[in-house]
């Protein structure tokens, strides 16, 4: 079987990302891999190029014939020297890892101020969030029924010491003399 290493077309319209792969010559352009060896991003400044040089030499070995655009490629990260023992080329540019936010951030602050400072303000923030969670959950631990005087409208106060409720009325029996099937007898002798 003739095998090829091509592109596999992967992403979405006008941002393209291809796989390197070791297929049948036979095959579509996207059609069934046999192994994938790297990824390549052109999109990306500079261009984002993996190859696995251990099996692309192996396949290289065993007659797979690259494409054009993978020859280039190969070339570029040197693997295609290596298999023909040629010098290496120049080392390829690689994209400068990205800085942090919070150090980006720190820095613009102390160019604003004047005055280096070692952190942010957002973890203090959070600092101060926690202890006042700390400070109301005893507050929520009282019952929420009883409310200071100042609060409870003057309607709600009563006037005398003892409340209406306990207070019987001439007409109304106490509660313990209905005589319903709740009310439990009440003792002779106290």
């Amino acid at each position: 079987m003739a095998t090829k290493i091509k592109l596999m077309r992967r992403g979405k319209m006008r941002e393209p990302h291809y796989r390197i792969v070791v297929a049948d010559a036979r095959t579509k352009r996207d059609g069934r891999a046999i192994e994938t060896i790297g990824e390549y991003h052109p999109k990306n400044d500079p261009s984002v190029i993996k190859v696995d040089g251990e099996r692309a030499a192996y396949w290289l070995g065993v007659g797979a014939q690259p494409t054009e655009a993978v020859a280039a490629i190969l070339r570029v990260t040197g693997d295609w020297q290596k298999f023909k023992g040629e010098p290496a080329p120049a080392p390829m540019r690689m994209a400068e890892p990205k800085t942090d936010k919070l150090a980006l951030f720190n820095a613009a602050l102390a160019d604003a101020t004047g005055e280096p400072e070692a952190e942010a303000t957002t973890p203090r923030k959070r600092a101060a969030k926690s202890t006042k969670a700390a400070v109301a959950q005893p507050a929520s631990d009282e019952p929420k029924s009883e409310q200071p005087k100042s609060e409870q409208p003057k309607s709600e106060q009563p006037k005398s010491e003892q409340p209406k409720s306990e207070q019987p009325k001439s007409d109304e029996k106490p509660p313990a003399e209905t005589g319903g099937p709740a009310a439990a007898p009440e003792p002779a002798g106290s």
